[in-house]
């Protein structure tokens, strides 16, 4: 592929996102029963060190929001891959439980800069180009994922938590080799991202996406901090890992899927849709004990987190509600912060009993996406001044060109 070429931008831009997310920030996840059994580690302070990445992913995506520089930065983005490579191979060099506290909230504030200059990149230099190629970038997320798992699977019965972080810090490292000639975004135009001033009133469906999209927040990322930790408690030993695996697989490929199924369904009934088959993945190895209810749960949660995402946000574009991407991100990070904080208390008893709450937190999430179905306006008429005869071809070019995060979202209104 030439330096040029759509696919190349593709490929640089999944390294980027499974170094920022599959790895820098979900890893923890596998490593966690590691350092539950080898470090001494309880399970409220392993909620704890998730609490304190997410609270750095947080302030890490307000400062892309408030500094739009950074989002448009070389140098931030190739920073913040080699500080992620540091935080991960820090983490064995001390058994204190409050620096371990400051590395990942270190790793989280980075995870947000790479995920944003990544994202950003995506969506303006992947414009116009077919909405299967931006999902296969983000299914880098994915892809990361299903790496760190089939590294800790290979190492788990030849190494410690200590070589498992070293482990993950080389493979970042070696992402970080593919991800380190992205171009980020260009600088806007002037005059460029203006609100739509025509655009109707759509506060009510908006609330419920907000609303819908703070709820998934929550009961997502319980499962995805404690998922592996769940089923290793009550399956075989290779089960916990390799459930891992099957997630980032099935993340991988999850974004074009939904891609393609938005030919026929709306985004509000996609997102109903996939809240639900998610809650269901999650309760899995609460309700049930052995290994096709692990495996299976793996399959689901990990074919629906990273759709939701992109149909969430689509949603918002499609509405048109003035900073429709800041404020969901920003309700979608703080439910992170909450899930694990909120769940704490019941882990005393092993993780199976904080999957069963997030499933019925999910579950609320897939009630307001239902909610936001109840007429919702899937032909959004914006009236405009009309444009000269000349200008009026360059207009809707520039309409079409502007889609932003609509690119990677459905357009049917089944």
């Amino acid at each position: 592929m030439s330096a040029s070429s759509p696919w190349t931008h593709v490929a640089r831009a999944a390294a980027a996102l499974a170094v920022g997310m599959g790895v820098g920030r979900f890893v923890h996840t596998p490593i966690l029963p590691l350092m539950h059994n080898q470090a001494g580690l309880s399970a409220g302070a392993g909620a704890n060190l998730a609490t304190a990445n997410y609270v750095g992913y947080l302030v890490g995506a307000l400062a892309g929001i408030l500094l739009p520089s950074l989002v448009r930065s070389r140098a931030v983005l190739r920073g913040s891959l080699l500080a992620l490579t540091a935080t991960l191979a820090a983490m064995p060099a001390t058994r204190s439980t409050a620096m371990w506290g400051v590395l990942r909230l270190l790793a989280g504030v980075v995870s947000a800069l790479v995920f944003v200059v990544a994202a950003s990149s995506l969506l303006h230099h992947l414009r116009g180009h077919p909405a299967h190629l931006p999902g296969w970038a983000i299914g880098g997320v994915g892809a990361g994922i299903a790496l760190s798992g089939l590294l800790l699977l290979a190492l788990r019965s030849v190494a410690d938590w200590r070589v498992a972080w070293w482990a993950s810090a080389a493979l970042t490292a070696l992402l970080t080799v593919g991800a380190w000639n992205l171009r980020p975004e260009a600088v806007a135009p002037a005059g460029s991202g203006k609100p739509d001033s025509a655009a109707p009133r759509t506060q009510r469906w908006f609330g419920a996406l907000l609303v819908s999209y703070s709820l998934e927040g929550i009961g997502y990322i319980v499962a995805g901090t404690f998922l592996v930790a769940a089923i290793g408690q009550g399956s075989p030993g290779w089960v916990g890992d390799g459930s891992w695996v099957l997630v980032g697989l099935a993340a991988a490929a999850s974004p074009a899927l939904w891609a393609r199924l938005g030919h026929h369904w709306s985004r509000p009934t996609l997102l109903l849709a996939a809240l639900v088959v998610q809650a269901v993945g999650i309760a899995l190895p609460a309700l049930f004990g052995g290994t096709a209810a692990a495996l299976g749960s793996a399959v689901l949660f990990g074919g629906t987190f990273l759709g939701i995402s992109v149909l969430a946000l689509a949603t918002g574009a499609h509405l048109r509600f003035p900073r429709s991407v800041a404020l969901l991100t920003s309700g979608y990070s703080v439910g992170q912060v909450l899930g694990p904080l909120a769940v704490a208390p019941l882990l005393h008893h092993g993780y199976h009993r904080a999957l069963l709450p997030a499933a019925l937190v999910v579950l609320a999430a897939a009630a307001a996406a239902a909610v936001l179905r109840i007429d919702f306006p899937h032909h959004m008429v914006v009236i405009r001044p009309t444009a000269p005869p000349r200008q009026r071809e360059s207009t809707e070019d520039a309409r079409t060109a502007d889609a932003g995060p609509d690119a990677l979202a459905p357009h049917s209104a089944n």
